[in-house]
């Protein structure tokens, strides 16, 4: 376990009831990303909460300086677990992330978090493309619904095309129960 680091991307405020990008169950996302989290807490092993924030005061979600851009309740990280601020879907892309997995030995990444069709696919890339393992709680994910040149995607078909899309090349996509399981 030492080299194997638990990254929860954007579990913000803002993909919540009431916020400004509410995303499909995103509860149930985040209470499963809590059960990955409360396991590497229980483990001692490294934690990095992921938070996006816009630079512009103007942005449609996660604007600098309000309630929607800060983290969920459910992963409200604690002393001495890494929070990494980004701009950009990426969570590599000018950010500390990659730095001090390295700092660490880190080899292999169990994510989670949201949107699965934006920052968790891209992250999930990027992080393959510096060498690292990657296993990805599906069931700790979550997306909204897509539109494309007229045509509306639900978010549940959106989120399976995407985890498909990453299964075995890029990430062993697993529930959370199954890599709780592993740990």
């Amino acid at each position: 376990m030492k080299d194997t680091a638990l990254v929860i991307i954007d579990i913000q405020n803002d993909y919540f009831q009431g916020g400004k990008s509410e995303l499909y169950e995103p509860i149930k996302a985040a209470q499963n990303a809590k059960a990955l989290l409360e396991k590497f807490r229980q483990l001692n092993a490294p934690i990095f909460h992921i938070q996006h924030i816009f630079e512009s005061e103007n942005a449609p979600f996660f604007a600098p300086n309000t309630n929607g851009v800060q983290i969920h309740e459910l992963l409200t990280p604690k002393d001495g677990e890494f929070v990494v601020v980004k701009h950009f879907p990426d969570a590599f892309l000018n950010t500390k992330l990659g730095h001090e997995l390295e700092r660490l030995n880190i080899k292999n990444l169990i994510i989670c978090g949201m949107m699965s069709h934006m920052c968790i696919d891209t992250s999930v890339r990027s992080a393959v493309a510096k060498g690292f393992s990657v296993s990805l709680a599906h069931d700790a994910c979550a997306t909204k619904e897509l539109e494309f040149n007229g045509t509306k995607i639900d978010a549940n078909i959106a989120h399976i095309a995407f985890m498909a899309a990453m299964n075995g090349i890029f990430a062993d996509v697993k529930t959370t129960d199954e890599i709780l399981k592993s740990l």
